[in-house]
């Protein structure tokens, strides 16, 4: 992830806030994610409104940037880290995470089963068991064919954006990636729009000890 972008943290991360995290909260329980690391967190933006409910959370990010602007507030929760590196910061290496948040990032990533190996060694910590959430940019066939039509294919897939979207999934392909590394799908919801017009989705993924 050397090439990795920084980007306006206080306007895009508050764009998909309003509409993911309300999602996000909705599959959050307090007895069931009782350490959760945001993978991603950029400006720390959702993962302080989920501390700020009483769970405990941490967050790492690629961009220094980010992780600058996430720790004026909250120093103790927010590191650099680059997913390269398969081992977590220092300070949180020995943190027993349950759950994983990762919002708006796996379309970045080149590797995405590096990607998907990086959370699952984070949950050798708790014994392999551990749940994955995700959410990326929806793709599912009518959107594709409304693009089509509206003539919208150019700017949506746009290649010229520096650090832009490089993967578009659709639930069925995160449903492989995950299924793929020994997670089971146990949720999915859409966000933002309406069906199947989404803008985002939502997957959950279980790992267990008998993966």
């Amino acid at each position: 992830m050397s090439d990795y972008q920084d980007y306006n943290w206080s306007a895009t991360e508050a764009y998909s806030t309003n509409y993911i995290l309300p999602k996000i909260i909705d599959l959050l329980d307090k007895n069931r994610n009782k350490c959760i690391l945001d993978l991603g967190c950029g400006n720390g933006q959702m993962t302080k409104a989920i501390l700020e409910m009483g769970y405990d959370i941490y967050g790492i990010d690629a961009s220094e940037t980010g992780i600058t602007i996430a720790s004026k507030s909250h120093p103790n929760r927010f590191f650099l880290q680059d997913i390269s590196d398969n081992n977590l910061p220092v300070e949180i290496q020995n943190k027993k995470f349950d759950t994983i948040i990762s919002t708006e990032v796996i379309e970045h990533i080149y590797n995405p089963y590096q990607y998907i190996s990086f959370c699952s060694k984070i949950f050798e910590n708790n014994l392999n068991v551990g749940q994955l959430i995700l959410s990326t940019p929806y793709h599912g066939y009518l959107k594709n064919l409304a693009l089509a039509i509206a003539g919208k294919m150019d700017f949506h897939y746009n290649p010229l954006w520096v650090g832009g979207h490089i993967k578009f999934w659709s639930k069925d392909t995160v449903s492989k990636l995950l299924t793929d590394n020994g997670y089971e799908v146990k949720n999915f919801k859409g966000a933002g729009r309406f069906p199947h017009f989404w803008k985002s989705m939502i997957v959950v993924g279980e790992l267990s000890k008998k993966s």
